[in-house]
């Protein structure tokens, strides 16, 4: 199966999910600080215990978009992205 072609720069989304709402804003906020992006709630698992929300950051190249998840991907608040 052939890789997807992305023009960049683009808008991309990360789900990222947690455990806490408002520590999730925190990840993104810290991670991306002063940089131009948006949050917008996605789901909350049926038990309760998880929530994801979508955040969409425009990223210049496969190099800026990797560094981005991989800095979301340190903060102990983020259980995991997709």
């Amino acid at each position: 199966m052939d890789k997807p072609i992305i023009d960049y720069p683009c808008d991309w989304t990360f789900k990222i999910i947690g455990q806490e709402d408002n520590l999730l804003r925190k990840a993104a906020l810290s991670t991306l600080q002063e940089r131009s992006h948006t949050l917008s709630n996605s789901n909350t698992s049926s038990g309760g215990k998880y929530t994801s929300l979508n955040l969409v950051v425009n990223v210049k190249d496969a190099t800026d978009r990797d560094e981005i998840f991989n800095r979301l991907q340190n903060n102990s608040a983020i259980k995991l992205i997709l």
